[in-house]
């Protein structure tokens, strides 16, 4: 299994500085990682430095409360595309969706879809906040919407991806659509067993280690 093929290699904290994407590139080059996983601001220079290297950028839109207005988040996501990335990582707007305004959340997902066209789209539902029919119901919404993904959690939650919600969600997108599992991945062992259950992508810090297969932070 060429693990390395399944990560988006992440860094999201509100201090990372640009040497630090820096380093985040050079160790996706050297591994091989799928994508980096980046906010907005740092598209730009991960699109610089990953010139004709076959690594992708994903970038995170409305991150990471999901509560931003749907014509933000459709112009950040526009404004990523045109910055160099060809993946968008969005929050679902979680207080909507369990206000049970599902129109507001399938039609955000819609067009933020819309406006990024032939580019991948992974609705983040944020799982530690959710039920299990939430769960569910969000990635109905995400599917009605032309998702490519459906992604478990932001990582900066209460809660990260369960081995119980990959599976769920897995079971409720089917070959419609598919899982990423993220928050926490850590472990090469846990790598794999998200991957045995359907996950087709894994965001993580922690992909050196994993790839290496020894302990992760």
């Amino acid at each position: 299994m060429e693990i390395n093929k399944y990560i988006d290699h992440t860094v999201l904290k509100a201090t990372v500085s640009p040497k630090e994407i820096e380093k985040l590139c050079s160790e996706a080059i050297e591994y091989k990682f799928y994508s980096v996983c980046v906010n907005g601001c740092y598209v730009k220079k991960c699109s610089e430095i990953l010139k004709n290297t076959g690594v992708k950028i994903a970038a995170v839109i409305g991150f990471p409360l999901g509560a931003m207005s749907t014509k933000a988040k459709v112009y950040e996501a526009k404004t990523c595309i045109e910055d160099g990335a060809s993946e968008i990582d969005m929050v679902i707007n979680v207080g909507m969706l369990k206000a049970q305004e599902y129109s507001y959340v399938e039609g955000e997902i819609r067009q933020i879809k819309e406006a990024i066209g032939n580019n991948v789209l992974k609705v983040i539902i944020e799982t530690c906040y959710l039920t299990d029919e939430e769960k569910v119901k969000a990635c109905k919404l995400a599917l009605n919407a032309n998702a490519d993904f459906v992604k478990t959690s932001t990582g900066f939650g209460t809660g990260g991806a369960t081995f119980e919600d990959v599976k769920l969600m897995k079971e409720t997108v089917g070959n419609r659509a598919k899982v990423k599992a993220s928050g926490g991945v850590r472990t090469y062992e846990d790598a794999v067993k998200y991957i045995e259950l359907g996950a087709e992508r894994l965001g993580t810090s922690s992909g050196i280690n994993i790839v290496k297969k020894i302990g992760g932070k």
